[in-house]
């Protein structure tokens, strides 16, 4: 019953009285309306109409002498009569009355039936008149409803979704590797519950919680299984869905919005990407936006104005901090950042479980071994493996699902689809090759990550090959030693070309690319330069989407940048060369390698490690790690 009286009062909360400028609009459409339908059938339909037919009063008798009259009806102001032609509109014609007395003696000497015209008729032909005359509105009404989510008068009210919280049925179990974020979430939720506690002793909860990290990790889910545990109402809307194409808008709406949020206190209102309107303002002209900077200042002026929210918590999401308005997230305002990073190993384990819990899994799956390989995935990419496991287990016709399916929906998710397409002999020998020195400099050099797989397969991404790698544990630091064991591998492909083709290919183009990308982070932005030394010369980088935006700084010297590009060279030529010492010192593994690569078209790491160990007659090798 609780349930339904809810349903109730958030559709009689939608049900509200249109403010007076909505009052206004609608007076004022509906007089423009009918003036311009009065005048468009006034001056122009049945004057048009009436035209059309209409001939001389000689013309008619002229008719009537010749016969061709078949009947007539006599109006007030003018009649109607039928020719017996009927080919030229309908045989229908309509005179002016005139003063004639000898009208009725013609008529019935002619023959002619004649009676007095039905006004009636006249009435029908000027309503459907209006009619025909109102559908162009209408249909402009329809689509400016349309347009504006169904109703017009509407348009500056919040497209909030109202949801209790128990109707989110999410919780913090349903929830994995959050860390830290679902403690500081569950101060919140025992405010909602017990504000009094927190009166008690003065305290005050942060008037907005803004949820910061990468797409993918939950931040989301985490604002509606607060909203669950609390079980308080759910206010959920994007930023995007504040604007429109009038002005104004934006501002009305959030003002509907929080009016909403105060009768339902204690409620969340929970914003998903809120730097659709909470981007910094601008003071440049031509790169201000007016509509949008208004919506942000009554955000602001609701958030931390004269009037008080009392109950109502506002929580963002963002995985672009770093362009958000420092008035947004000033003390008072989004006062609290919880950063919602990527899972551990332990994270990763709790979110697998979550999403197999429903999956009948065989007996050798490991759900830790997955964990440890998946290092830097976020809870949707686990999602997505989990579920891409099940469908290859589904395609199988398997009652469970198995540890292969979950190896193959691992590297769809890293590498692609596998093509059907074969390669041609002289492609597929290069091919083998350039992965082989990927794998063979990932195993020599120390401090790079153990080879996983090697596949010569097409994939639907574009890669004739690839090379998998899979960090045994999160690395939180990174040294310079292991940034140029990186870079050592990712050109040990070229460096195979180079050594056994005695030419470069266009296959080691995204290679050259992270190598140099990785070169100039080291010069730029780590000071692992000792001609610069430690000082940071790149310019503004991405917080969580890593895209560089402006390259270098602008405020470079012609000499500082020359110097920046001589020591990025500089790096990649010594990796490439470091990779082909690598590769020339065992020669004979690699032609090995890549005959056995040829023959079977995909390697593990543990299949390639064997091939080493025997190739060297039993001696140990260095595994890379």
């Amino acid at each position: 019953m609780a349930a339904y009286c809810a349903v109730f009062d958030s559709v009689r909360g939608e049900v509200t009285v249109l403010d007076r400028k909505q009052r206004n609009f609608s007076t004022a459409y509906f007089i423009f309306a009918l003036v311009a339908v009065w005048l468009f059938n006034s001056l122009f339909l049945q004057p048009f109409v009436i035209r059309e037919t209409e001939v001389p009063y000689s013309t008619f008798l002229q008719e009537l002498e010749k016969g061709q009259v078949e009947s007539v009806q006599i109006g007030t102001d003018r009649f109607v009569f039928t020719l017996k032609d009927k080919s030229s509109a309908g045989g229908v014609r309509n005179v002016v009355r005139v003063e004639d007395r000898d009208l009725v003696d013609r008529l019935t000497r002619a023959g002619v039936a004649f009676s007095g015209l039905d006004e009636t008729r006249g009435a029908v032909g000027t309503l459907m008149g209006w009619v025909f005359s109102f559908l162009p509105l209408l249909v402009i009404w329809y689509f400016m409803t349309r347009r504006m989510g169904g109703n017009v008068m509407s348009i500056g009210k919040s497209k909030a979704q109202e949801i209790s919280g128990e109707m989110t049925k999410i919780t913090f179990d349903e929830v994995g590797g959050v860390g830290e974020a679902e403690v500081e979430l569950r101060e919140i939720i025992e405010y909602l519950k017990e504000p009094k506690r927190f009166d008690r002793l003065g305290a005050k909860l942060p008037k907005g919680v803004l949820l910061v990290g990468p797409p993918g990790t939950g931040k989301t889910l985490l604002a509606k299984a607060t909203a669950g545990e609390a079980g308080v109402p759910f206010f959920y809307l994007t930023g995007s869905s504040f604007v429109e194409m009038f002005v104004g808008v934006g501002a009305s709406r959030v003002r509907d919005l929080f009016e909403q949020a105060k009768k339902k206190a204690p409620c969340i209102i929970f914003i998903d990407e809120i730097d659709a309107i909470g981007q910094a303002r601008s003071t440049v002209g031509a790169f201000s936006n007016s509509e949008r900077e208004n919506t942000l200042n009554q955000l602001l002026a609701e958030m931390d104005g004269f009037e008080s929210n009392s109950g109502v918590i506002i929580m963002g999401a963002t995985n672009r901090p770093e362009i958000l308005d420092p008035a947004l997230v000033r003390p008072g305002r989004f006062d609290r950042q919880i950063q919602v990073n990527l899972p551990t190993e332990e994270g990763r384990m709790e979110i697998l479980k979550i999403h197999t819990k429903s999956m009948p899994l065989g007996p050798s799956v490991q759900l830790d071994r997955i964990a440890k390989v998946t290092p830097g995935f976020s809870g949707a990419d686990l999602a997505n493996i989990a579920n891409e496991a099940s469908l290859l287990a589904v395609r199988r016709n398997s009652d469970t699902v198995d540890m292969q399916d979950f190896d193959l929906a691992i590297e769809r998710v890293v590498a692609g689809l596998q093509r059907k397409t074969p390669l041609k002999k002289d492609v597929r020998e290069k091919v083998a090759y350039h992965e082989v020195g990927h794998a063979l400099t990932a195993h020599f050099v120390p401090g790079a990550d153990p080879v996983h797989k090697i596949s010569i397969i097409p994939t639907a991404k574009g890669a004739l090959g690839y090379t998998m790698q899979m960090p045994e544990e999160d690395q939180f630091l990174i040294g310079e030693r292991e940034l140029r064991a990186r870079m050592a591998v990712m050109l040990g492909g070229r460096a195979a070309e180079l050594l056994v083709f005695n030419e470069a290919t266009t296959g080691a183009s995204n290679d050259l690319e992270r190598a140099t990308d990785l070169a100039r982070r080291m010069v730029t932005e780590f000071g692992m330069s000792e001609k610069l030394g430690p000082v940071r010369y790149a310019g503004d980088r991405s917080v969580y989407l890593q895209t560089v935006n402006g390259g270098n700084r602008t405020d470079l010297s012609t000499e500082t940048v020359a110097c920046i590009d001589s020591e990025i060279r500089d790096r990649v030529k010594s990796a490439q060369s470091h990779a082909m010492s690598i590769l020339e010192e065992n020669r004979a593994l690699l032609d090995e390698l890549a005959r056995t690569l040829m023959e079977k078209e995909t390697l593990t790491g543990d299949e390639m490690r064997e091939i080493i160990t025997r190739f060297a007659g039993g001696a140990p090798q260095p595994a890379g790690q």
